[in-house]
């Protein structure tokens, strides 16, 4: 006897017997029983969920001459005994990948012309309606809009997006659902005990998952298995003959991340990868297995995870072990994971750290528990940095005032590794330089608060060489750039507005705009006057600050419009700026 796959010996011939679209079936048998049939259908939906199947069916159907009450066909007539011969005139299929030039649907079309001999409709199936070229959707357009009374259209295709919205406005559209891991379960047992052939529900439930709610594939993975297993489909050999990773490994990963079993974890991974399972397919699979253990945690939510009654048992047992903060945890950082794992040059190192990072959410800040890691990632870097500072400490000038307490000339040691080196430690003073200045502004704003200037300030320089007003403007401006590189970028900016004057030589005046400037010019006025003083070697030089007359107020112009007055008043810049074709954004 010639064998016949199950995907199409199984094939349903009745509404009754689709399985998982009782909601379409129901509305396609209401509209036979009422005889209010449209003249055009598409059918939609992921593959192997039935489209084609029920589109046959249906013109079987509405060519039925004795129906049923409930707007089934009776299989007795001459109409259903032609369909199920596969000999039927009322019938015609069109696979569209194949035959999708305008020749096609212009043939197809001289066919509508002609009245069934038998029955009442002629039925046009086009499987896979989307391959279609344009000019063919052009010329079936007409046609689809305007049929004759016994031509019924019925489209089938697995990408609804590609067919054009004329089309779709033409038809009935019916939308397939991908079928639930419990009805293709129910399925595969019927397919089982119809061919006398023994299994595990988990093994029926493993095929389920890896058919991805598709019909067919689950019955084609099916005949794989029952091959493999001789009759006898057992968990371990389909997982053997899938080459599927056992979901043991997942429960696994997540009670050893639960004790904090960083060690377990690593040997766990190692040993998946030996089986030739990708790094980034576990975490996927894990990140899966998470999802289904939080939707376990509520009763509500148990009906949302796919899988067969035993495994949501065993999902639920281990959510009572799991704190639903550590759900979440665990979901944030496999996702991230997921994300960067392609992106990644070295992904075992990327899974093993994500898989680290796992086991050590429940990990305590403080010493002690578990057998993995006694402190966080981010804790074991902080000691190792602090333990670095710590043994260069005497050598760094910052850091003596963390190793010496006290006061005065004679400070205590109180550290032993310190007392051995303080006398080699000579604390550095600060002073004014090219790199410090903004820093001195910085501590005077910020960090002395309360404290007196004298603390801080340095004394003026003895010298009373002699300076210009440019070489006043140019000691300002460095000043000024020397700020911009510290934190104290934002006085600098303002200080670059004021153009330092001499009123009575060595006296320097500073006109600002506003109150609020001169108060912080006066915080600052000190610092401003030594600075001054040690980079133009005059000790006697004084700042006075005053706002500003409103004849003296200036606008203060941008970049562009500097450019645009040295374009107006220098006739040698424009020059320049021609031939050069200089252009200022």
């Amino acid at each position: 006897m010639e064998y016949i796959v199950s995907a199409r010996k199984y094939r349903p011939s009745s509404f009754d017997a689709v399985v998982g679209q009782q909601a379409l079936t129901t509305t396609l048998k209401n509209a036979v029983a009422s005889g209010k049939l449209a003249h055009a259908y598409l059918f939609c939906g992921p593959r192997g969920v039935g489209k084609t199947t029920c589109a046959r069916i249906f013109a079987k159907v509405i060519n039925c001459t004795n129906p049923t009450s409930d707007g089934d066909a009776c299989g007795e007539c001459e109409s259903c005994k032609a369909f199920a011969e596969q000999r039927s005139l009322n019938i015609f299929e069109l696979d569209a990948a194949s035959n999708n030039g305008v020749e096609h649907i212009k043939s197809l079309m001289e066919q509508t012309r002609v009245p069934p001999q038998v029955g009442k409709y002629k039925v046009f199936i086009i499987d896979e309606v989307h391959m279609l070229s344009s000019a063919a959707f052009n010329a079936f357009l007409k046609t689809l809009e305007e049929p004759p009374a016994h031509v019924v259209f019925i489209l089938a295709t697995t990408e609804k997006h590609k067919i054009l919205p004329t089309i779709l406005s033409r038809c009935q559209v019916y939308d397939f659902e991908r079928m639930t891991v419990p009805n293709i379960i129910a399925h595969l047992k019927h397919v089982a005990d119809d061919q006398g052939i023994t299994y595990e529900e988990e093994a029926l439930n493993l095929i389920a998952e890896k058919a991805d709610g598709g019909m067919r594939d689950a019955l084609s993975i099916f005949d794989q298995a029952a091959s493999f297993c001789q009759g006898n489909i057992t968990y371990a050999k389909v997982l053997e003959d899938l080459n599927v990773l056992d979901v043991e490994n997942y429960f696994n990963a997540i009670d050893y991340a639960l004790e904090c079993k960083v060690k377990e974890e690593m040997l766990l991974l190692n040993g998946v990868m030996e089986k030739g399972f990708d790094g980034g397919h576990f975490i996927t699979g894990l990140a899966s297995h998470v999802r289904n253990v939080l939707m376990a945690a509520d009763e509500s939510t148990l009906k949302l995870i796919e899988t067969s009654d035993a495994l949501r048992k065993r999902y639920a047992e281990q959510a009572k072990k799991c704190p639903v903060k550590f759900l979440y945890s665990a979901l944030k950082i496999l996702n991230e994971c997921d994300v960067k794992y392609r992106q990644s040059s070295n992904k075992r190192l990327l899974v093993e750290l994500t898989l680290i990072e796992v086991a050590q959410i429940q990990q305590p800040d403080d010493d002690g528990g578990g057998r993995g890691p006694k402190k966080k990632l981010k804790s074991l870097f902080k000691n190792i940095m602090a333990a670095v500072q710590s043994n260069s400490a005497p050598q760094v000038a910052g850091t003596v005032q963390t190793v010496l307490s006290g006061t005065g000339k004679n400070p205590q040691i109180s550290n032993p590794t310190a007392t051995m080196k303080a006398e080699a430690v000579k604390p550095i003073m600060p002073k004014v330089s090219i790199s410090g200045i903004g820093m001195s502004f910085n501590n005077i704003l910020n960090g002395n608060k309360g404290q007196k200037t004298e603390t801080v300030v340095e004394k003026k320089t003895t010298e009373t060489e002699s300076f210009t007003l440019a070489d006043l403007r140019l000691q300002w401006l460095s000043m000024c750039n020397r700020m911009e590189q510290s934190k104290m970028g934002g006085m600098a900016k303002r200080l670059k507005n004021i153009v330092p004057s001499i009123t009575d030589y060595p006296n320097i005046e500073l006109v600002v705009e506003n109150e609020m400037l001169k108060n912080e010019l006066i915080e600052i006025k000190k610092r401003l006057e030594v600075t001054m003083a040690k980079y133009l070697h005059n000790g006697n030089i004084t700042l006075s600050i005053r706002l500003a007359e409103q004849t003296e107020k200036h606008k203060i112009l941008t970049p562009k419009e500097n450019y645009e007055e040295m374009l107006e008043y220098s006739k040698a810049f424009k020059l320049l700026a021609e031939r050069l074709q200089l252009e200022l954004e």
